[in-house]
């Protein structure tokens, strides 16, 4: 960056200029400190913390010189010195596809399902705090950070980045992610507020929930999510619910979060999700990339519009305070960007490396087939492209990995996802890795495009791992849950040759496998991040004992779920009136969305149902063992449960023991879990101590959680369905607002 652009980006971002008529008070709020830089705007200013552009769709010359091109800016005002907000996606790194033929790189870190996996919020929290740290370092100060969205159905294509179907698990680990990445003195977001739980007809649906069902699942995702990472802007999403577009929802934006849950931040678009400027009426406070939408509604439209007396001046005023607000209560302000500092990308690696390998599942291990043994002396890897790296995600949140992305490629042929996301694997090689890890070995590898010669050549090797991969995008759900591409039948061919097979699962949902009873072991490695291969070289070798456990059910047939066809599937083109409403170049008519589930979203459904899965939640295997006993269980206002988990076995390793509440005629929830980290041997107390509305119902009329009176049963188990300890406890009648 040049000294003068560097200079004029430094003023963007600190307005360093600039005085406040607080500097001699003592420590001033937040809210103090927006309420005064509010009183000496003009109305112009106000409006440029409303809304903003995506730089990409802007002409070079538009751009502001020095600031980097990501996903949108909002305008700072440096005579007040309020400082330009410069946005960038998304979860899993700095997201920077727009940046690729320029070389721009960063970390990347495991998929959302991988990191759920982990079950372990300090995991969450360290890599949030890194991808903040890149962020910062690149000249961001907004990240949009922080998908909460439950798994609702396993074809969903943004599954990938979010964190699981259940809500306390989700909530935990996005709060602690968030936490983590505003210790940057940077912004982060909770997203997609609300019910955006599948990517078909995302921006014409309309999911039709009751209240109770909603705050009893994907609205408590949200708000334990807020509550642990204090989040500086809440995004809203594209559908609509109950018919109202959720960025015009007064009911989810102004009742529920700001009036019920105290939210006190600022509320920004999903990039295309406005449609009236009346949304401000209803708690939207910024419009994000503008140029989106069909109509510059948070502009000129805005300021036409309290002309005309439509809307009050006021609401202008109190949007601009929730932004403000947010740069003061994370030290934007404060912390000047100063963009293009170094950055530490092998330690960051191992942060993402950290992250891969304990969200690594193992789901099969009969005959103790692995980890693999030292002696092994020829060893063949098939398919998924494990010679150069490993899959990730496509779509806002993919990230272009240091080392790059290789061999990439259209994520879809047509729709919305043809136009930005990218199908590339990055990353360490699991090839590379395994040859470093067992020098002794000879390992080679085929891409099973021939099925005929990859047979044959499984037939001489000791141990077989085939590589079996299933692509996610944002934008595109995925048809059906089989891998595809012909990998079932090269998995069930390579092990009809060879009965020591391994398959590795690189995907971002859970899928179907035809061939289960063939292979001896299965690996779940889901999106591998940066250092993928090593990870998972890392686990299969056993240098690292597996203890990721499942964050989703994965079912044994697409009839087992609540929808067993997906919602809009097979709903009409949209015609041109349609699209031209809704502002879309393509997609199908407006449709509703019900989920027969309501609050009992993924294992919940299961349960109520009586089905068996073929992987339940929570499960995960390990290389050693672990034994439970000396439960304790008291009731009352909440339940606390105490127990002891003893390694049985002869290797170190964590557990994930889980514990779930069942009350009568409802369907069991999770309500905490431990993971001590244990010697052989050595045995620890896992004390968990309920939060009251994992206990409750939410009754609509008296808008209260209400915990009934009575016995519960309480089970401890290594997963949703496999409980070692079980006992009974009476909790007293408890009612709380929300």
């Amino acid at each position: 960056m040049s000294g003068h652009k560097r200079h004029i980006f430094l003023l963007l971002l600190s307005g360093a200029s600039a005085t406040s008529a607080l500097a001699g008070e003592a420590n001033p709020s937040p809210d103090q400190r927006a309420r005064d830089i509010v009183s000496r705007m003009t109305a112009e200013e106000k409006l440029k913390l409303l809304h903003g552009p995506m730089p990409a769709l802007l002409a070079p010359a538009k751009r502001p010189q020095g600031v980097p091109l990501g996903a949108g800016f909002i305008e700072g005002i440096e005579r007040l010195g309020v400082p330009m907000l410069v946005e960038t996606d998304a979860s899993l790194g700095v997201s920077n596809l727009m940046e690729m033929r320029k070389g721009d790189v960063a970390t990347a870190l495991p998929s959302g399902l991988s990191l759920a996996s982990t079950w372990n919020p300090a995991v969450a929290e360290a890599g949030g705090r890194m991808i903040g740290a890149e962020a910062r370092a690149k000249g961001f100060n907004v990240m949009l950070v922080g998908g909460v969205n439950l798994v609702r159905d396993p074809r969903a294509g943004r599954n990938f980045e979010y964190l699981g179907e259940d809500p306390l698990l989700a909530g935990s680990l996005a709060g602690a992610q968030i936490a983590g990445v505003q210790s940057n003195n940077i912004i982060a977001t909770i997203k997609h507020f609300a019910l955006n739980d599948q990517e078909t007809g995302r921006n014409v649906a309309t999911v039709e929930m009751d209240e109770a069902a909603m705050r009893e699942s994907d609205l408590l995702a949200f708000q334990i999510g807020i509550e642990r990472g204090d989040p500086g802007s809440v995004m809203c999403a594209y559908n609509r619910v109950g018919g109202v577009h959720a960025c015009e929802h007064a009911f989810l934006l102004n009742d529920v979060l700001r009036r019920d849950w105290g939210y006190k931040g600022f509320v920004m678009s999903d990039w295309g999700a406005v449609h009236s400027t009346k949304a401000i009426l209803a708690g939207l406070d910024q419009q994000s990339g503008e140029q989106i939408d069909s109509k510059p509604y948070f502009s000129t439209m805005l300021a036409q519009a309290v002309e005309k007396g439509e809307v009050p001046a006021t609401a202008i005023d109190t949007a601009a305070k929730r932004v403000l607000r947010s740069i003061y209560a994370h030290g934007v302000a404060d912390n000047p960007i100063v963009p293009g500092q170094a950055i530490d990308y092998d330690a960051h690696g191992d942060i993402a490396q950290q992250a891969a390998e304990q969200g690594i599942v193992l789901l099969r291990n009969e005959g103790k087939i692995l980890p693999l043994a030292a002696n092994a002396k020829s060893i063949l890897l098939v398919g998924g492209n494990a010679d150069i790296g490993v899959p990730g995600g496509g779509g806002s949140s993919q990230v272009h990995p240091v080392g790059g992305l290789k061999r990439v490629t259209r994520g879809a042929e047509s729709g919305v996802a043809a136009g930005f996301a990218k199908r590339g694997y990055g990353g360490t090689a699991p090839l590379d890795a395994l040859r470093a890890a067992l020098p002794q070995a000879a390992i080679s590898f085929l891409d099973g495009k021939d099925v005929a010669a990859t047979r044959d050549a499984a037939a001489k090797a000791d141990i077989v791992i085939v590589f079996a991969e299933k692509y996610a995008t944002e934008a595109a759900d995925q048809p059906d849950l089989a891998l595809g591409e012909g990998q079932d039948a090269l998995i069930d061919a390579v092990a009809d040759a060879n009965p020591r097979t391994v398959v590795v699962l690189e995907t971002g949902n859970p899928v179907l496998m035809p061939w289960h009873d063939k292979v001896p072991a299965i690996l779940s490695a889901w999106y591998g991040g940066q250092r993928g291969g090593a990870a998972i070289a890392r686990v299969l070798t056993g240098a690292v004992n597996p203890s990721g456990h499942l964050p989703v059910t994965f079912p044994a047939a697409v009839d087992q779920l609540p929808n067993p066809v997906l919602p809009g599937s097979d709903a009409p083109p949209a015609d041109k009136e349609t699209r031209a409403v809704y502002g879309l170049q393509a997609g199908t008519k407006p449709f509703e969305i019900r989920y027969p589930e309501g609050s009992d979203a993924g294992y919940r459904w299961f349960d109520r149902k009586a089905v068996k899965p073929l992987y339940p939640f929570g499960y995960g295997l390990s290389y050693t063992q672990f034994r439970y006993g000396d439960l304790k269980v008291s009731g009352g206002k909440t339940l606390t449960v105490r127990f002891t988990v003893t390694n049985t076995g002869d290797r170190a390793g964590v557990d994930v023991p889980q514990v779930y509440v069942v009350r009568p005629g409802k369907a069991k929830r999770l309500i905490g879990w431990g993971r001590p980290d244990l010697k052989p041997g050595e045995s620890a107390q896992v004390s968990v101590t309920a939060d009251p509305r994992v206990l409750a119902d939410f009754d609509v009329k008296t808008q209260r959680w209400i915990v009934p009176a009575g016995t519960v049963r309480v089970e401890v188990g290594t997963s949703a369905v496999d409980a070692a300890l079980s006992d009974t406890a009476k909790l007293a009648r408890v009612s709380r607002r929300p």
